[in-house]
């Protein structure tokens, strides 16, 4: 098979989805990787390094495009891609369809199949290949607030930890699942009197057990939440429903509860956020100010830290890919049920119940499409 490694175009999105180390893999499979030129430089991977294994670098995007079976990206393609997508072309990488209609329709029209990382799923409901992000994610939340809680920024101009004799910020995480785990760990470590709220109890029973002192365990409803939101400086959104849009947590009226300077950071803005006034930013402008609430909603948080990021994300992502290459999509999803799962629209049907659901759109069985 082909393999294209595309250089993303998103905004300060520096990740690629290969690795050196990973293309090296699919090589000894008997594979082609073409990667487009500079596609790695933003992750610390030169193009040298790619010939040196044996990959062939391409000077476009264009060509990569053209050249390939299959196309392995780190994020959704974005509008001056979706001309360049062939029909039964392979696409894997993150999409987050239930968020953005109009890349659902051009992926419809384009007659691809999309295999949505976020979608694969383990037996016991776990998301291997968003795990490595959302840890990356969740740590990041806290870093980020940590920062824009400072004055010159627009926060509150609280210190997260505190000093001897000065008590801590206080963080709410809406969420116990890994983003809020990461979140949580983070911010306890930093010395923040935190508070992770989840709707479930068992959940709730084993981050109690496992976190330090710092962190309490609440139950999630919207009456402990506008319970919490005058008393805390910084509110992580760490809400997620795979491949369907999250649900709002916090809505406009409840910031009038938060105190001026109250920083909200919604990791769930790429699963169209679980703060209603959240909407996505860029990590050349990451923030914005609504009734003197800071919002930072970057939806590519992990780009701004590619080296750790592509390397955890290729740790993840290549053994199912290389499943693909090796036996091809329909033969790999049949014999693979977290596979089958990844499937979101294959040659113009919708066959994830998220995104149907999400616009209303017609629903198609994903066996139909695999026998």
């Amino acid at each position: 098979m082909i393999i294209g490694i595309p250089k993303e175009i998103k905004n300060n999105e520096n990740r690629v989805a290969l690795t050196p180390a990973g293309a090296r893999e699919f090589l000894k499979k008997g594979h082609v990787v073409y990667v487009q030129s500079t596609a790695g430089v933003g992750s610390g991977f030169t193009d040298d390094m790619y010939l040196e294994i044996g990959a062939q670098i391409l000077p476009d995007i264009e060509s990569v495009y053209s050249a390939s079976d299959m196309i392995i990206k780190v994020k959704e393609p974005i509008e001056q891609e979706y001309h360049l997508i062939k029909e039964d072309q392979l696409l894997f990488t993150y999409f987050h369809f239930a968020s953005h209609e109009p890349l659902t329709a051009a992926m419809i029209a384009s007659g691809a199949i999309c295999l949505a990382y976020e979608t694969v799923e383990l037996k016991d409901r776990t998301l291997p290949l968003l795990v490595p992000m959302s840890e990356v994610a969740g740590r990041m939340a806290v870093q980020e607030g940590a920062k824009y809680l400072e004055k010159p920024l627009g926060g509150r101009g609280i210190l997260l930890g505190g000093v001897p004799g000065v008590r801590p910020a206080k963080v709410m995480i809406l969420g116990g699942g890994i983003v809020g785990t990461q979140a949580a760990h983070m911010a306890a470590g930093l010395g923040a009197d935190v508070t992770i709220m989840d709707i479930s109890l068992p959940r709730l029973r084993y981050l109690a057990d496992i976190m330090p002192a710092n962190v309490n365990t609440y139950m999630s409803s919207e009456l402990n939440i506008r319970d919490l939101l005058s008393s805390h400086d910084l509110i992580v959104g760490a809400v997620l429903i795979p491949g369907a849009k999250a649900p709002h947590l916090i809505t406009r009226e409840m910031l009038k509860l938060m105190r001026p300077g109250t920083v909200v950071v919604d990791v769930a803005v790429d699963q169209g956020g679980c703060i209603e006034t959240c909407k996505p930013t860029t990590h050349e402008n990451p923030t914005y100010i609504i009734d003197d609430i800071l919002h930072y909603c970057v939806a590519n948080m992990p780009g701004a830290v590619p080296y750790t990021s592509t390397l955890a994300l290729t740790n993840a992502t290549l053994p199912y890919a290389l499943k693909l290459a090796n036996q091809g999509w329909v033969d790999a999803c049949k014999e693979n049920e977290e596979l089958k799962l990844g499937l979101n629209v294959v040659k113009g049907k919708v066959v994830y119940q998220g995104v149907a659901d999400a616009f209303d759109l017609p629903m198609v069985d994903v066996n139909t499409v695999l026998y």
